[in-house]
């Protein structure tokens, strides 16, 4: 039997162990672990032990940034200083729509910029954004809408974007140049999605929406919430100004330092224990399909699946690959989730890369695709939060509906990013 025709069948046995086990209504985190393990037994292998550990800890270090990003953002909530900065902008900005919209879309990309998550935005920021949405006019369905297109963008957007390093980590690129790729097309299209959903709504009803905020507590002010942000951007640049004196801190250790700065500078005393230990409740399923997504890459290739779908999506025409972007990206991420940007996204930079297209700016316009893809069932993890938080009683395919506007949107641009990735390769400069 030929290499090709093995690996075909692994790959099926793959498959069918993950639909078996979606339909028996397991997470999607067993069903990668149970498609991973099948595979390794169709292979020959038998339970490969060394493999599953190495793959479980592929992405360990991306899983401690999530782990202290979000719990700076976690001690900055609780600290009430989110809740300060989103009531003095509604109050400051009320009357003013256009400056209160760009306002709203920036509080929501920061969250899931600095954390990689678009859930950690809808719980951080996304309740209160819809409440002050809600109190403008708009229906619950486009507000929903409008948290979640933003929420996924924020997690594309720099300096953590999940689906970036994933990828750059399976072709061994360093995560390096996607900055300035990655922030101009986050920041547009969140200003597009909040004005193009929004456009029928009426200043905000500053008494009744402020009574449905959450307070600010005592002594909370601009200083104390800006202060662990510059320590995080101080220690960022500090190690690109002084590349060969400051030492190598990373991401964990600098969002660790933001942290501790929130809580000195706290004017109520935090339950940082109890923070911590819901931030990793909170993390688990996040962490959890990381971990299974390092093994089933793992197992892919040692059984060869993975040389096979590489070979596949190379040897494809290169029009049909790009133009099929837009339906392969979300329903990969509906399927596997965060594990689609290694299993997908490493053969499709790899395949750029042959062609002599920009593997970044290419990468970066499909990780503003792929989040479309946590609207979409069988998993719609982000897409059901947010319609949870927002508290939308209506059906889940109104909000469908409602994003389908600004998700085309994302689609266009995210294509023709990387149709056009030599031309945007100036973006990589920073």
């Amino acid at each position: 039997m030929s290499m090709t025709a093995s690996a075909s069948i692994i790959l099926a046995a793959m498959v069918a162990g993950y639909a078996v086990a979606k339909a028996l209504k397991l997470s999607t985190e067993l069903s990668m672990l149970a498609a991973a393990l099948v595979g390794a037994l169709a292979g020959g292998a038998g339970i490969p032990a060394r493999h599953i550990v190495e793959g479980a800890f592929t992405y360990l270090d991306i899983c401690l940034i999530f782990i202290t990003a979000t719990l700076f953002m976690n001690l900055l909530k609780e600290s009430g200083g989110v809740a300060f900065v989103v009531r003095r902008i509604l109050v400051r900005f009320h009357r003013r729509k256009a400056v209160l919209f760009v306002m709203l879309a920036f509080l929501l990309l920061i969250p899931g910029a600095l954390t990689g998550a678009g859930s950690v935005t809808v719980l951080i920021v996304g309740g209160m954004v819809a409440t002050i949405l809600g109190y403008m006019g708009l229906p619950k369905a486009k507000a929903a809408a409008i948290v979640f297109i933003i929420a996924g963008l924020s997690a594309a957007a720099p300096p953590v974007s999940l689906w970036a390093m994933l990828t750059a980590a399976g072709v061994n690129m360093p995560y390096v140049g996607f900055f300035l790729p990655l922030l101009v097309p986050c920041v547009l299209l969140a200003l597009l999605t909040i004005f193009i959903l929004g456009w029928k709504a009426k200043p905000a009803d500053l008494d009744l929406a402020l009574k449905e905020l959450p307070e600010a507590p005592p002594g909370m002010n601009w200083f104390k919430i800006a202060a662990p942000f510059l320590v995080f951007f101080a220690l960022v640049m500090a190690g690109r100004v002084w590349p060969f004196s400051f030492p190598i801190l990373g991401l964990p250790i600098i969002f660790a330092a933001a942290a501790l700065v929130s809580i000195l500078l706290s004017p109520r005393r935090l339950p940082v224990l109890e923070i911590a230990r819901a931030t990793i409740q909170q993390l688990l399923p996040l962490i959890g399909t990381l971990t299974c997504a390092g093994i089933l890459v793992q197992i892919m290739t040692l059984t060869g699946v993975r040389g096979l779908i590489a070979i596949t999506v190379v040897t494809l025409p290169l029009l049909a690959v790009i133009l099929s972007l837009f339906i392969t990206l979300p329903l990969s991420e509906a399927v596997l989730m965060w594990g689609a940007a290694p299993v997908l996204g490493v053969p499709l930079v790899l395949l750029f890369n042959t062609l002599n297209m920009n593997p970044i700016v290419a990468l970066a316009g499909m990780s503003i695709i792929w989040p479309l893809g946590d609207a979409i069932p069988p998993t719609a993890i982000i897409g059901r939060l947010t319609v949870e938080t927002v508290g939308l009683r209506e059906s889940y395919g109104r909000f469908l509906r409602a994003c389908l506007a600004p998700a085309v949107l994302i689609v266009i641009v995210g294509t023709l990013m990387v149709f056009f990735s030599r031309k945007l390769a100036f973006l990589t400069v920073f």
